[in-house]
């Protein structure tokens, strides 16, 4: 195996290992709860470690644009979600998110049986919080890049 794929398998069972707290998954699933746009697109949290949220959506098409894809607005809004409980993990008790920005490139059709967003986070700070911001086309198990991003949070106490 060559260093690069060793890397890759290192990277892979090290986020494997890693799982939030209890407390912090059942913060983040609540709050993923009261999402009505998430709940109205079918999609559902898969995993969450500490800086590192995966978000499904199984296609169907009420989540497709005219020519059968996955709608660009669909794609983003999985990779936004994933970005934001990315960075929500991160945050003490009692505190809450919000997008201040994101960018997203749609670098492929998005096709697949389903989409995996995937939000990592590349810099968390008192206030604001950097992720990176993935989504994946997955098909008979295999996934492909469809759109990539970056995006800005901030940490706010709830009202």
């Amino acid at each position: 195996m060559s260093a690069a794929g060793e890397h890759v398998e290192q990277q892979a069972q090290q986020e494997q290992q890693e799982q939030a707290s209890p407390e912090t998954e059942a913060r983040v699933r609540e709050s993923f709860g009261r999402q009505g746009l998430m709940a109205h697109l079918g999609a559902r949290i898969t995993r969450i470690a500490p800086g590192r949220v995966h978000i499904e959506l199984p296609g169907r098409p009420e989540v497709t644009q005219q020519h059968g894809y996955f709608h660009a607005g669909a794609t983003s809004a999985i990779a936004d979600s994933a970005g934001g409980y990315a960075a929500f993990t991160l945050f003490p008790e009692g505190t809450d998110v919000l997008t201040v920005e994101y960018k997203v490139n749609l670098l492929a059709p998005a096709v697949g049986d389903h989409l995996e967003a995937v939000g990592t986070v590349l810099k968390a700070g008192r206030t604001l919080t950097v992720c990176r911001l993935e989504v994946f086309g997955v098909r008979d198990g295999r996934r492909g890049l469809v759109a990539s991003g970056q995006q800005t949070l901030i940490r706010v106490n709830p009202a």
